[in-house]
């Protein structure tokens, strides 16, 4: 049994490892996947079902597994595994899976749950598992992982951050070791040698981006997508300096899955290089100077809900007039009207401690929009950078040239059998089975939800609303429930702190400058009394676990301060508590003039404030309103950017080196 396997009935693209080829979608093909997607989900076998069929299964085969010796289990599981990947068949796969569970309880000390097997077994059928927050996908990813693995197929297991790669990949160790598998994690920063040893492992855990620009540096690497043959003779003749860091793209287990795939997804991925530096760089300080003379709604069209900035007729003519006998590039119609863009989108665009900060060492650092974390070594392109950084008065960095480039679409297309997880995709099931070919399935809750879900708290402004948060955290801090407050920025999280301080409320935050410390403070949140002030949780991956007593004082409170311009990543962090059945409380306390309203229903937020105290039906229907403009916007973003990868694919492509 080997990886060839899942390229059986695949047409596999021309490099130099096992990849499907990818080709773009026709518009009839688009529609008929979406339809597709619809007429699966009604027909298919209810995961309801499939959890009683292993709850019997479990109780009927649990003794006879426990009876099995440690050789006796893992021939068992390698068979069944072998059967399960080569045919598909689900006896073989759920006897797989419980093999696999009874590895995991002898080495782990954790027996997963029927719902964890089901969402297992859904990863194994190439599909997307809704798990909703705190029903242990983790272990469930690690067991599928153990199935695929068993049955000679290497797994990339994707999540969002080097912190999560590195410890599921050190929790999961001891089962990948008792099933005779090796295991590791391909972080940001290792040396080539040891990345390529990682790739080299069976199960290898990696994030998202760290995996597409290492396959970008394979294809820089080896000239373009060359065939193996190619590659042999390359070696053969020692025209090869590197082996390549990857071996292929098999089998990939995606964590946080809607982040990845939707969220992420509105951006290429771009491997560059130090170039020197950038074009027209002591031009800079005076386009900067330039553009702050330049008139919002005049000179410039300034569209704040698609972040677009545009120069008008009047605005052309003025920047002409203002650049009369300048020297050199003011005189080139391009490059002056660029750099004056640019330098309009550093002022505008870009706001210090929401979407970068600057660190200990005086550089510009891009946070994550949907982590609010820190991107190390990300840079924007085209000057943005540099313009930031002049504004910022930090030194200036070398331009990039870019060497390759691809989106997060078109390289997951790739995968031979590729599957996910995530706690929140019925939104996004449509988008998910035309572009990645994923058929979403829910999957039950493992015990019901205790959670309480308060009635918003609508205030007329900012001020107000900061106010309120804090009456409300002292109010249950003082009878010792432990609180966390959701942020959308630094820039926020830093804002609350000062008005919790003022009012003595002993608190941590949680945001992109704390990231090192992230799990210090997350497993402190849960104890008695504990305030927490995160930026976006979604994607963290870290379960804040109660302390002794605290589930009778009422879990943990979750308090939305904002919505999200996705519904998807609001549920996300409400759903950090009352996990497992357990108690918790959930409330959101948002402002009229908050972000989402203001950009997206400017019209709505003006009524709802000029009535005072609106009902809270017409807040719920204006922030839906917002939501939904906003996700639709977002979804045509990644089409274009889908669309123009494959327009440049075609154009410029990759030149493949013959020999």
């Amino acid at each position: 049994m080997s990886a060839a396997t899942l390229s059986s009935s695949i047409r596999l693209a021309r490099a130099a490892f096992p990849e499907r080829e990818d080709q773009p979608l026709g518009p009839m093909d688009a529609w008929a996947l979406g339809m597709m997607s619809r007429v699966r989900g009604a027909f298919s076998r209810s995961a309801a079902r499939e959890v009683r069929l292993f709850r019997r299964a479990m109780q009927s085969r649990l003794e006879a597994m426990s009876a099995l010796s440690q050789t006796q289990l893992l021939n068992a599981l390698r068979e069944s595994a072998r059967g399960a990947m080569a045919r598909g068949n689900d006896p073989m796969l759920h006897e797989a899976l419980l093999l696999a569970g009874e590895l995991s309880a002898r080495t782990l000390g954790m027996r997963p749950f029927p719902t964890q097997l089901v969402g297992a077994a859904t990863l194994l059928r190439g599909r997307l598992a809704e798990m909703q927050t705190g029903e242990g996908k983790s272990l469930t990813a690690g067991v599928a992982a153990c199935v695929v693995a068993s049955a000679g197929i290497p797994v990339h297991v994707v999540t969002v951050n080097d912190y999560l790669a590195e410890r599921d990949a050190l929790a999961i160790e001891p089962l990948m070791q008792a099933a005779g598998l090796s295991v590791a994690a391909a972080l940001h920063g290792q040396a080539p040698d040891r990345k390529r040893a990682a790739y080299r492992s069976d199960v290898v855990y990696c994030t998202g981006k760290e995996l597409v620009f290492d396959y970008l540096r394979d294809r820089v690497a080896s000239q373009g997508r060359v065939s193996a043959a190619q590659l042999g003779a390359r070696r053969l003749f020692g025209s090869l300096t590197d082996e390549p860091l990857l071996r292929g793209l098999h089998f990939a287990i995606v964590d946080e899955a809607d982040s990845i795939f939707i969220d992420e997804a509105r951006t290429p991925l771009i491997l560059a290089e130090r170039a020197g530096e950038v074009d027209y760089a002591q031009e800079i300080p005076r386009a900067l100077d330039l553009a702050r003379g330049l008139a919002l709604g005049v000179d410039v069209l300034f569209d704040e809900r698609r972040r677009e900035l545009n120069l008008t007729r009047a605005g052309r003519e003025h920047l002409e007039h203002l650049c009369r006998g300048w020297p050199g590039p003011w005189q080139v119609v391009h490059v002056r009207e660029h750099l004056a863009l640019q330098a309009l989108r550093a002022i505008h665009l870009f706001h210090r401690d929401r979407h970068y900060l600057i660190d200990d060492e005086s550089c510009v650092q891009i946070i994550d929009e949907y982590t609010g974390r820190v991107l190390p070594g990300r840079t924007w392109e085209l000057g943005l950078h540099q313009m930031i950084e002049c504004k910022e008065g930090v030194p200036a960095t070398q331009r990039t040239e870019t060497l390759a480039r691809i989106t997060f679409q078109r390289f997951f297309a790739r995968y031979l059998r590729l599957s996910g997880m995530t706690g929140t995709a019925r939104e996004m099931a449509r988008e998910l089975a035309v572009v990645y070919r994923l058929q979403t399935v829910v999957i039950p809750v493992h015990r019901p939800s205790a959670r309480r879900r308060h009635a918003d708290l609508v205030c007329a402004d900012e001020h107000s609303k900061w106010t309120r948060v804090a009456i409300e955290v002292q109010a249950r801090q003082s009878r010792g429930q432990p609180v966390l407050v959701g942020t959308r920025s630094v820039e926020a999280s830093e804002r609350l702190s000062h008005c919790l301080s003022a009012q003595g409320i002993e608190h941590a935050v949680l945001n992109a400058r704390q990231d090192a410390q992230e799990a210090g403070i997350i497993a402190r949140a849960g104890q008695p009394g504990a305030v927490t002030v995160a930026t976006n949780m979604a994607g963290r991956g870290t379960d804040v676990v109660l302390a002794e007593g605290v589930e009778q004082l009422g879990g943990l409170c979750v308090i939305l301060t904002e919505y999200h311009e996705s519904a998807r990543i609001d549920r996300q962090l409400l759903g950090r508590c009352a996990r497992q059945g357990q108690r918790g409380e959930a409330l959101a306390i948002v402002a009229l003039d908050d972000d989402v309203m203001i950009r997206h229903v400017p019209w709505a937020g003006r009524v709802l404030r000029a009535l005072g105290r609106p009902p809270a039906l017409l807040v719920h229907l204006a922030r839906r309103r917002a939501q939904r403009r906003a996700e639709r916007m977002h979804a045509r973003i990644r089409r274009d950017t889908l669309k123009s990868d494959w327009q440049l694919e075609r154009s410029m492509g990759f030149a493949g080196d013959p020999l």
